[in-house]
């Protein structure tokens, strides 16, 4: 729905309900306003509206002034624009609008701008989190994406680096909305969409969110992948080289150790007792192992044995996919799955 498939207002009078039907008295149905440029004084000597001048503030709060104009506004790039968005944005609600309604140009609502405000350098981050949370109480819909970029307000947070926003974001959403994907970045998360921009803290806030370090995209590249070669980089960019080497060593560390056992080596698992396959392998039940560097088992008790031993039957001879979880033994805790007979991932990790 447009501005335009609005239905037409009487007029009463100098009323201008008639004439800017956005004035009315909110709407129950998100609308899209139409395209139209940033209004500027007369006697402007920039080519940006600063909210600050006397001039721009008797159009800010014109009422005459259009939601689409003032859209129009929120488009500028600029500090004077970004660090005044809950200014502009109230403008645009004391009009009537819906919390949800869109610019007609970006199809952007103004979650969107707002988190796109909290960029370092440009924005005002408490302004912009103080906005995004008077949004959301008022229903602003965390999900909704720009039918341009797909991006929702989450990705957009990821984008422009502003873990603020991120935390007040997945308040509201659900646990599986920290991983959604975006298409315009090969349908990866916005943890994917942080570690190819070299936002590190937003890596580490979604982190410490929930969000999935070995996700892949449509490239098959989990976010690690997608950090940029920090030797590809110029000497000028030597902070950045630093940047991109402590995100793909936090989203490494992150991620879950692997260990692959490949066709080759495992031709025909249905005909292999365990115990030979073991052997086959170089190990027998009672060995100590130490795996990616971490410190070896303690002496497992006897009923480890026995379960390591039921794990490695099931996995050669009985069960085509399992998952396993041993509380009496609280220093590992091994997953596996078979995606084909002949093939099998052990995923591991460790805890004190």
């Amino acid at each position: 729905m447009t501005i335009e498939d609005l239905p037409d207002f009487p007029v009463e009078g100098n009323s201008l309900i008639g004439r800017y039907p956005f004035l009315f008295p909110g709407s129950e149905t998100p609308v899209v306003f139409s395209i139209s440029a940033a209004p500027m004084p007369s006697d402007c000597e920039f080519s940006f509206f600063d909210p600050n001048d006397t001039s721009c503030q008797e159009i800010l709060f014109d009422p005459k002034t259009s939601v689409s104009e003032l859209f129009a506004i929120l488009r500028q790039w600029v500090p004077q624009v970004q660090q005044n968005i809950d200014i502009i944005g109230n403008e645009i609600l004391k009009r009537g609008c819906n919390v949800n309604d869109r610019d007609g140009l970006t199809d952007m609502t103004l979650l969107h701008y707002t988190c796109k405000s909290g960029a370092h350098g440009i924005g005002d981050i408490d302004t912009a989190v103080k906005f995004a949370t008077q949004l959301i109480d008022l229903g602003a819909d965390v999900s909704l994406r720009s039918r341009w970029t797909n991006m929702n307000a989450l990705h957009y947070a990821a984008y422009f680096d502003v873990p603020e926003l991120i935390k007040v974001i997945l308040k509201m959403s659900k646990p599986k909305d920290v991983d959604a994907t975006c298409s315009d970045f090969n349908f990866g998360t916005a943890l994917h969409i942080a570690a190819y921009n070299l936002c590190a803290s937003t890596v580490r806030c979604l982190l410490e969110h929930g969000a999935n370090p070995a996700f892949r995209n449509d490239k098959g590249q989990i976010p690690a992948d997608v950090v940029p070669d920090p030797v590809e980089m110029p000497l000028e960019m030597a902070d950045a080289a630093a940047t991109a080497k402590e995100i793909k060593q936090m989203l490494l560390d992150a991620a879950p150790l692997s260990c692959e056992i490949s066709k080759p080596l495992l031709p025909n698992c249905d005909r292999i007792t365990s115990r030979a396959m073991l052997t086959s392998l170089g190990l027998k039940l009672g060995d100590r192992v130490v795996i990616a560097g971490q410190k070896p088992i303690p002496h497992p008790p006897p009923s480890i044995h026995l379960n390591l031993f039921s794990i490695v039957k099931s996995l050669f001879g009985l069960f085509p996919s399992l998952s396993f979880f041993f509380p009496p033994f609280p220093y590992i805790h091994l997953f596996s799955k078979i995606p084909h007979m002949s093939e099998i991932i052990w995923y591991l990790s460790f805890s004190d």
